[in-house]
């Protein structure tokens, strides 16, 4: 029988009998995907820090959703196209659930050709440092946050952007 999930982080939906083991949408963990009844939109009074943090955040999934569309259109085969494809949906499904936080509209992601290389492993290792660099921004962030909710989000980002990293290491 068919059930409703909703991402903890996202919150999309997805339907099946089980939940995935990651959210299809943002990568979050099968943890985060609860009964679509348990939903809640995030409706947190953020603290100063945790407004900047966010809004930084925002900034660096769009600069890097940015980079993987464009990433996605130099790719030299189906296998690295689909892999700079997803990243790019990926990140803009972050940049998404950020902006629900900061109460705000999602931004527009331009799905350009420019501002990465036409060399495939130049971006592989350019994509390796943009996942390093949310890193180390996410957990420093999800230290600062004193919202719950903010803090878990910020936590499950490096799960997912760790996911990414691991992914990039292998390509190169």
């Amino acid at each position: 029988m068919l059930k409703v999930y909703r991402c903890w982080i996202c919150g999309e939906t997805y339907l099946g009998e089980e939940p995935p083991t990651d959210c299809p949408y943002c990568g979050a963990d099968k943890e985060f995907l609860k009964p679509g009844e348990e939903y809640e939109e995030p409706d947190v009074e953020l603290t100063p820090i945790s407004k900047k943090n966010l809004e930084s955040a925002l900034e660096l999934e769009v600069a890097n959703a940015t980079f993987y569309y464009c990433a996605y259109r130099n790719a030299d085969g189906p296998r690295t196209e689909g892999m700079f494809k997803r990243l790019a949906k990926v990140e803009s499904e972050h940049a998404e659930a950020i902006c629900k936080f900061l109460k705000i509209e999602e931004p527009d992601i331009e799905k350009k050709s420019k501002g990465c290389s036409h060399n495939v492993s130049e971006n592989v290792e350019e994509a390796h440092g943009r996942e390093s660099r949310a890193i180390k921004h996410y957990r420093k962030f999800a230290e600062e946050a004193e919202e719950p909710r903010v803090k878990e989000l910020f936590e499950a980002l490096v799960e997912i952007e760790t996911d990414h990293l691991e992914l990039h290491e292998g390509e190169m």
